[in-house]
């Protein structure tokens, strides 16, 4: 339980204790700041502790945000401070120091401000907007302060907040104005954000069995359960906003999950075309590889200029000025196809018309999103002034997934061979797509892999700083996913696409996992995995090896247990980090992921 020490006698007829009390604080009083120092060294040191101003006036919610954020070591608003178990020790000197300065004499002023400004590391301090959070000096000052509270609606305010700041058209205006009020339910009735994601991902499972029945019936009932899903996807991060239960376990989750819902309920869709005699697995798992590119063009650009103090390209100055225009805000956020808009278009097109046609527009949509999107960072990039961090590079690094073949190559060329990353990354992708293309299962494809690993550690033989080495992770996914799509399209053994779909939902996975990975800091999956599972260079010349020396039979059989051996082995890693992570007190996170 957290404990709240009240730096001094409460004010009658002040609702400070039971406030505290409501969020979850033990409440003690220490009439000085000596005995403030005594409290605090009694509280156990795992758990959160706050010292406030007992005439302290304000809204609830900014207590809340103030001194229950799980986020933060250290937060302070007006008249109260908080510290987590990793910000203890900065309380305790701020403390200490105050003592000795006033000698733990009786308290005039507010103990709490001067601790929090005393304190030697960085401090929270949350955006209060409307709400109220003062220490009155006087009856007059408390009066107003009382009146300015009663003038801001708190339980409004908190509603408004539990909404992304940032969303696309459809989730703002068809969404978000009712779930809000469903996550104020769920969290009145003590539900968390964890099951309510868990609740999404169920409910679009159905959605995906519904629409493999391949009946019309079913593909209407696929379409209302998948909205149904985005909305609960909507509520369980206003949830946690609204609540501030913030987690590394359920940031995973939330992100995990949203990929999990969508490809799985493309291999629906692709199963109830089936059903009717159309073969779509081929649309369904190029749909799969062209979300899974955009995404990792959306991470990789936004690792490889983390760390940059601003934007400072004029390609940015321009988009800022855009913003400045309202309806263009909407109109750019809506092009992009974000999640939103993206499943609304799924779910109407699944109801009304069949599945190859859903997928034939989804990706026409998504290819102009991806257009669209990537040129525009591209030439933010090549018009950026900021050089990139160390850390960027190593991000980007990571993002590549290279193997034991790649790596032990750069080691070779890092001296010897000179081409700038992007070309070096785009000409290997050419060196195996093309023949697989053209020649599918043969010795030209399989060479043409060859050639994709070497020219795979020229591109990481450097670190990654140059201003569109940010391309280089994409170029290696569509690489690598583009020739597994095209050696299980040239098959003409059934299931062999299937078996496919599933082999790059495992790597995609993995993908996946290291983004957010990088984004929590906890750094890269272990080098024993990638080489466990090949690196992006050796499962395409595996794939590439297979395709030629087996059987089409036997190539449906070598991808199905490939998919399986891949999954098995990064699902369990994965799940082993992220329990461990969240069992082990890694500080929370709050990954707001792409505009909804």
């Amino acid at each position: 339980m957290s404990t709240a020490i009240l730096a001094g006698q409460p004010v009658p007829g002040s609702s400070i204790e039971d406030d505290l009390r409501s969020l979850g604080f033990e409440v003690h009083t220490a009439a000085d700041s000596a005995a403030a120092e005594n409290l605090l060294a009694q509280v156990p040191a795992g758990e959160r502790v706050a010292v406030v101003d007992p005439r302290f006036v304000g809204h609830l919610h900014a207590l809340r945000l103030g001194l229950t954020d799980p986020r933060f070591p250290l937060a302070a608003i007006p008249g109260a401070v908080t510290a987590q178990a990793a910000g203890r020790p900065a309380l305790t000197r701020a403390l200490a120091r105050e003592n000795a300065v006033g000698g733990g004499t009786t308290l005039v002023d507010s103990l709490a401000d001067r601790v929090a400004a005393a304190l030697d590391t960085d401090v929270h301090r949350p955006e209060l907007g409307s709400l109220v959070a003062a220490v009155p000096a006087d009856p007059q000052a408390r009066n107003e302060a009382r009146q300015a509270v009663a003038a801001v609606d708190d339980e409004a305010v908190r509603l408004k907040s539990a909404v992304k700041a940032r969303d696309g058209f459809f989730t703002t205006y068809c969404v978000s104005p009712y779930s809000r009020y469903l996550a104020r339910w769920c969290a009145r009735r003590g539900l968390t954000p964890n099951q309510v994601t868990t609740a999404s991902l169920v409910t679009a499972l159905i959605a995906a069995g519904c629409a493999a029945t391949g009946t019309r019936a079913g593909f209407v009932a696929a379409g209302l359960l998948l909205i149904a899903s985005f909305v609960l996807d909507c509520t369980d991060g206003q949830l946690a906003r609204y609540s501030l239960q913030y987690s590394t376990l359920g940031a995973w989750l939330d992100a995990t999950f949203d990929r999990a819902k969508e490809y799985a309920y493309y291999a629906g869709l692709a199963l109830g075309a089936a059903r009717g005699g159309d073969d779509v697995w081929a649309l369904a798992l190029g749909a799969m590889v062209l979300q899974t590119c955009r995404h990792v063009v959306d991470f990789a650009f936004n690792e490889g200029n983390a760390g940059d103090a601003a934007n400072t390209s004029p390609t940015a100055a321009l988009s800022d000025r855009l913003d400045s225009v309202g309806w263009t805000v909407w109109v750019r956020r809506m092009i992009v196809l974000p999640i939103g808009e993206r499943w609304a278009l799924i779910a109407v097109l699944t109801a009304v018309t069949t599945p190859r046609i859903t997928f034939v527009v989804l990706l026409i949509g998504c290819a102009f999103a991806a257009t669209y999107t990537t040129a525009g960072r591209v030439l933010r990039s090549l018009t950026r002034r900021a050089r990139r961090t160390d850390r960027a590079a190593r991000a980007l690094a990571d993002l590549a997934d290279s193997g034991p073949l790649a790596l032990a190559a750069a080691r070779f060329v890092r001296d010897r061979v000179r081409i700038p990353a992007p070309p070096a990354a785009a000409a290997g992708g050419l060196l195996v797509v093309i023949p697989a293309a053209l020649w599918g299962a043969s010795w030209q494809t399989a060479l043409g892999a060859l050639g994709y690993a070497g020219l795979s550690a020229v591109a990481v033989a450097r670190p990654l700083k140059g201003a569109l080495d940010w391309l280089v992770p994409p170029f290696f996914r569509a690489a690598e996913y583009g020739t597994v799509l095209l050696l299980a399209a040239e098959s003409d053994v059934n299931g062999t696409l299937p078996a496919a779909f599933g082999l790059v939902a495992a790597v995609a996975y993995h993908h996946y996992d290291t983004v957010y990975r990088i984004r929590g800091d906890a750094g890269a999956p272990p080098h024993w995995l990638t080489r466990a599972i090949g690196g992006h260079e050796g499962r395409t010349l595996l794939v590439a090896l297979l395709a030629v020396l087996l059987t089409a039979a036997q190539f449906k059989v070598a991808l199905t247990v490939l998919a399986v051996a891949v999954a098995l082995v990064v699902l369990v890693e994965s799940i082993r980090f992220w329990v461990s992570a969240h069992r082990g007190g890694a500080p929370a996170v709050h990954d707001e992921g792409e505009p909804a």
